[in-house]
């Protein structure tokens, strides 16, 4: 909103510094520090208030060291994520971007599935809250729009640049004809030429004009994947709220370069028109993930709940899709991955051994997996540190991806 005042006020009236709500720069870190204040300052609030209205955690005893102190702690504290990322978003982005409205949508549709689930939790007094088929619904529901808008949507295209040189008075230049295309590529890691698009998924007798089938239902997978690998690795404090971060931090670098005509050309990445705004959203994302982390950190006075990790999942997601660097969500997003394929591992092998053996067996002490290492005996907040250090190295390898192919 208030990029359209200050540009109204720069065009028409030359309102001094109004001008500075042009630079991407500018507006990205206004966004990170107010999402930060808001936090820090209403975070308090928001938790003394969730403590009057008696909407504490209930805790299953799981034999873990130190879990059952955290008996009554206030959830849904994904409200502080909420608030902290709307508003510094709807202040400072260009709300008619087709990026930021579909983040937005995204944000508050899986935030209210959350709610959902933790007020069945909360209120009913039902520990299993939200039934998973209805919650794979929702995630089904946004997978859908999202892969609709990607594909269907006129403003979502990819700038193709014409090679050519042209002769001027400091020697050849290229002269930098483009044109805007629909396409529906994708960056493939660690490959030179690493255009991928998805209709060569096609068989030959499937006509090019059903991939949009195709795509939407990849997007489906990687919306409710993602989703659940947060919503999974919101184990212990801080864990998904610091490894988000991360993860907002180069997705936002990608956004950024996406944009930027001398760096995608020189890193020979696909320039995606409009891209940029995405940069005030990560900025925002990761300030409301920081400032959160001011309560969450060990030990948590306040814990996210589904409001908060069914959120940052579909987030990346989307993110990642917009940017078109879903193929790198193995890496980028390698913690949430972990933590997801250790429950499906765990649940797997032991359902197998049962009915093979009789009697179910473990590959885990317990799972996910940051739960196995809380069983032999590790502190929980070295535990979080350490997978922090993983997702640090695992977004520099993403980003090593630009240049090593």
């Amino acid at each position: 909103m208030l990029y359209y005042l200050f540009t109204y006020l720069d065009q028409q009236f030359n309102f001094p510094g109004a001008g500075v709500f042009q630079y991407l720069s500018f507006r990205a870190g206004a966004a990170i520090t107010l999402s930060l204040l808001i936090a820090a300052v209403y975070g308090r609030q928001i938790i003394d208030r969730l403590r009057k209205l008696q909407i504490g955690e209930e805790i299953r005893d799981l034999g873990l060291e130190g879990q059952m102190q955290k008996r009554g702690t206030p959830t849904m504290g994904g409200f502080i994520i909420l608030a902290s990322l709307v508003f510094p978003t709807l202040l400072f982005a260009k709300l008619t971007n087709v990026y930021i409205v579909l983040l937005l949508v995204s944000t508050v549709w899986t935030g209210l599935i959350g709610f959902i689930d933790d007020y069945i939790k909360v209120f009913k007094k039902n520990k299993e809250g939200l039934q998973g088929k209805f919650k794979v619904v929702g995630q089904v529901g946004l997978g859908l729009i999202v892969g609709l808008t990607l594909y269907f949507n006129e403003h979502v295209k990819i700038r193709v640049y014409k090679p050519g040189l042209i002769n001027t008075s400091i020697g050849q230049v290229e002269y930098g004809a483009y044109q805007d295309i629909k396409s529906m590529s994708t960056t493939v890691p660690f490959l030179k030429n690493n255009d991928f698009n998805y209709t060569s998924l096609l068989p030959d007798f499937i006509p090019d004009e059903y991939t949009w089938i195709l795509y939407v239902a990849i997007v489906i997978f990687i919306v409710t994947a993602v989703s659940n690998g947060a919503n999974i690795t919101d184990g212990i404090d801080g864990l998904a709220a610091g490894t988000s971060v991360i993860i907002g931090l180069t997705l936002g670098v990608f956004a950024y370069l996406s944009n930027n005509k001398p760096f995608s050309q020189y890193l020979s990445i696909m320039y995606i028109p409009n891209s940029g705004e995405m940069v005030i959203f990560c900025a925002a994302f990761v300030g409301a993930c920081i400032g959160f982390l001011w309560y969450n950190s060990y030990p948590a006075q306040v814990f996210m709940g589904d409001t908060g990790s069914l959120m940052l999942g579909s987030i990346i997601a989307v993110l990642a899709l917009a940017t078109r660097k879903e193929l790198l969500i193995p890496i980028v997003c390698g913690i949430f991955l972990v933590e997801l394929v250790s429950v499906i591992m765990q649940v797997s092998y032991f359902r197998y051994t049962k009915r093979r053996y009789g009697e179910g067996r473990r590959i885990f002490l317990m799972s996910p997996l940051h739960h196995h290492f809380q069983k032999k005996g590790y502190h929980e907040a070295k535990i979080v540190t350490r997978f922090w250090i993983v997702a640090i190295i695992l977004a520099v390898i993403s980003l090593v991806t630009l240049k090593l192919r």
